[in-house]
């Protein structure tokens, strides 16, 4: 807005002392001070407004006047309230500075101005900011982005004075202005936008944390999952691939117009996501070769030529080919009806990630293929000797809690009561010859993570120990029968009696059936601990001193 346009608002009370050739100023934003230097608290623009309290004699006029116009404010007001009429020291040096100056009538409070001006200037800048969003949209769908999210959440801070950042479903930053969130907090975000997705709530959707509001808005692709539009597709195909847009406001009573306008802005994001999901194409497209030469049983040549060609595209720049590791995960919902593939690539195309660095590019160094309902990663791992040819050992490999560490909460929101997510991952090795034996590997460890309770499992090559690798191959109508033979009178007896059987049987197995630690770790006497040992075995007509009925009564309780 223009100074004019204040001086022709009668209820304003302002009255031009001085500047009448400089009324085109446009106003940016409105400040109060009564400091004598207020230049740290200014960036230009501004109709600054005092009540002169920073005014002792005639002298102080002058360099106030001067540092207001070398921060380049647009205009001074100054009230009448204090000292009646404006000085006119303060007068001849804004004519000197040429900053045009205004009274303002006793009768009218700042807040008043302030409220005014802020009204105006915001509804320009939506205006502005929606013709913008709306070029850039065009320019966008016809070619490559022009700076990517970042440039759009940078217009939202600096025209319309919202923080914003984009998300990944598991939380990671994929883009922000200004200071970026804390982990936690957008784990936070992420689980309450996919909880929210998942039982149908309209967005946006609002959370409160640590005392501030965010507003969620989901950001929805044109051209990821198979079969029409989004909106036509069941929610579990995209809800755990789609980015948000969180922002740092409440919408709750924002109008239409603005509600609108995010809404363009997601869409403008979505063009981007969209355009580096097609960007990923060549990647994927390597691992599905890799990964068919593998399980057909191609010459360990034809796989390393074929991973000579991967590394450079994976790794640019790296002198040696690397080790590589294999993930696999698989995505299953209860009914069976959705494919699990492309979920499960788009998810472990994220998870891979190193959650360290900001911004989507460093999945441009991850392949991931599909088939069926499982997806498989195949991650290129620098090198893990020293300059010697040294081993240095697996510090840089993947470990399987650490991939889950993080995301575990987000993910388990999204797959709400009907979804599970089963990750292993496989040990890293450096040779063509060893990936056929990594994938399997990879294989039975989700194998070994399906048996586990819990929507979002994993599990890694250091637990296939002889019975953890057997266990995922047992039937489970056997398991239930094993289980419930051995644990089920156990566990009726603790349901009526409250003797705390089952638990009593699990610290003694930890123990390895020593009396004096067991009964040390339960705070019992050992005759107490005799006691109960004695009752689980009349109930089940177990022995507890043979080793076979302690293997039995492990792998029960390792199984229930």
């Amino acid at each position: 807005m223009r100074l004019r346009a204040l001086l022709e608002t009668e209820a304003l009370g302002l009255r031009l002392l001085g500047g009448e050739d400089e009324l085109d100023r446009t106003v940016r934003g409105v400040m109060t001070t009564d400091l004598r230097d207020p230049s740290r608290y200014l960036s230009g623009g501004e109709l600054v407004l005092t009540g002169l309290a920073w005014r002792r004699d005639s002298a102080d006029s002058e360099p106030f006047v001067r540092i207001l116009a070398s921060a380049g404010v647009a205009g001074l007001a100054a009230g009448e309230a204090e000292l009646g009429d404006i000085p006119d020291d303060l007068v001849s040096a804004c004519v000197r500075n040429r900053l045009p100056l205004f009274a303002v009538n006793e009768d009218v409070a700042f807040a008043t101005i302030t409220e005014y001006v802020v009204r105006q200037v915001s509804g320009e800048r939506a205006g502005d900011l929606a013709a913008v969003v709306d070029r850039h949209r065009r320019l966008m769908t016809s070619g490559p982005a022009g700076g990517g999210p970042d440039v759009v959440l940078d217009l939202l801070t600096t025209d319309l004075d919202l923080r914003a950042w984009v998300l990944s479903p598991t939380g990671r930053q994929i883009a922000g202005a200004g200071e970026p969130l804390a982990p936690g907090i957008c784990a936070a975000l992420a689980g309450e936008h996919l909880a929210a997705v998942r039982t149908g709530r309209r967005g946006p959707h609002r959370i409160s944390i640590q005392g501030i509001t965010y507003s969620l808005f989901p950001i929805r692709g044109h051209g990821r999952g198979a079969g029409g539009p989004a909106a036509a597709r069941d929610v579990r195909e995209t809800v755990l691939s789609d980015w948000l847009l969180a922002v740092e406001a409440d919408a709750g009573d924002w109008p239409a117009e603005r509600l609108d306008l995010l809404q363009g802005v997601t869409q403008l994001i979505a063009v981007e996501r969209d355009r580096r999901d097609a960007a990923r194409t060549v990647r994927r497209r390597l691992a599905q070769e890799v990964l068919e030469l593998v399980q057909t049983g191609a010459p360990p040549a034809e796989i390393a030529a074929r991973l000579r060609v991967a590394a450079p595209v994976l790794l640019p720049g790296l002198g040696a080919a690397p080790h590589w590791q294999v993930v696999v995960a698989r995505v299953d919902w209860d009914n069976g009806d959705i494919p699990g593939g492309p979920v499960a690539q788009s998810l472990l195309e994220e998870i891979l990630v190193d959650p360290s660095v900001s911004g989507p590019e460093p999945s441009d160094r991850i392949a991931v293929a599909h088939t069926g309902d499982e997806a498989i990663a195949l991650v290129p791992l620098p090198s893990l000797s020293g300059d010697a040819g040294e081993d240095k050992g697996p510090d840089s490999a993947l470990h399987a809690d650490e991939l889950l560490a993080t995301v575990r909460d987000p993910l388990a929101a999204g797959l709400a009561d009907d979804g599970r997510l089963t990750l292993g991952v496989s040990a890293a090795v450096h040779s063509a010859e060893g990936l056929r034996g990594a994938l399997e590997e990879a294989r039975h460890a989700r194998r070994v993570a399906a048996a586990r309770p819990g929507r979002v499992c994993a599990a890694g090559h250091h637990e296939l120990a002889s019975h953890v690798l057997l266990l995922p191959f047992v039937p489970d109508d056997v398991r239930r029968a094993f289980t419930a033979r051995l644990l089920d009178p156990l566990r009726d007896y603790d349901r009526r009696h409250r003797a705390e059987l089952i638990p009593t049987l699990e610290a003694f197995l930890d123990c390895d059936g020593s009396w004096t630690r067991c009964a040390t770790r339960l705070h019992l006497h050992v005759n107490t601990l005799r006691y109960r040992v004695g009752r689980i075995e009349q109930l089940t007509a177990r022995d507890l001193s043979r080793l076979e009925d302690k293997l039995d009564f492990f792998l029960a309780l390792r199984m229930s």
